[in-house]
């Protein structure tokens, strides 16, 4: 299964249009395919995190390619992070929340929080579940709705550009996984 997930990263090199998301974040967007539906994006990329995820064996767990570098369980943590801080900024803009909203650091959620004393499996449960949610509030926004933008701290976001950001977020960090610590 990992090998099959491996094809599906050198499918899916085309580039998105830059639209609705500051530059800092075409790392994510640059590994879409310009072709492939939001919707068909946010099950594709639960599908590789299921397929590579749920195989790793034990001893990977809390593997550190180099030190200073997350474990996949942190880096797992960190998937399940973004995804609730986007798909909240998703929600606030399809509401048309105008407030500006906080940035976040990363590696502060990372530092703050014992995240290497969770069960793995429950880890990918947790982003499992919570991705499925994601696609259920996207599956019900209109085209309207996806266009709908606000202001993060970092720049102006649509709400179609978080949906594919939690994609492109996914697909980049498995990418990463299976390059450095598999």
């Amino acid at each position: 299964m990992v090998k099959l997930a491996r094809i599906y990263f050198f499918l899916f090199m085309n580039k998105l249009e830059k639209q609705g998301y500051p530059a800092y974040f075409d790392t994510y967007i640059r590994i879409l395919d310009k072709d492939i539906s939001l919707l068909e994006y946010l099950e594709h990329s639960l599908e590789l995190f299921e397929q590579i995820l749920y195989d790793i064996s034990e001893d990977k767990f809390e593997f550190r390619y180099q030190p200073g570098k997350w474990t996949i369980k942190e880096v797992v943590q960190h998937m399940i992070d973004t995804e609730r801080v986007f798909v909240y900024r998703a929600l606030r803009f399809s509401r048309m929340d105008k407030k500006t909203l906080a940035g976040f650091d990363e590696n502060d959620y990372v530092s703050n929080y014992d995240i290497n004393q969770r069960d793995f499996h429950k880890l990918l449960d947790e982003f499992c579940l919570l991705r499925r949610s994601t696609i259920l509030m996207f599956e019900d926004f209109d085209k309207e709705i996806l266009a709908l933008t606000g202001e993060v701290e970092s720049g102006e976001f649509s709400v179609e550009a978080l949906g594919y950001i939690c994609s492109g977020h996914v697909l980049h960090h498995l990418r990463v996984i299976q390059e450095r610590y598999l």
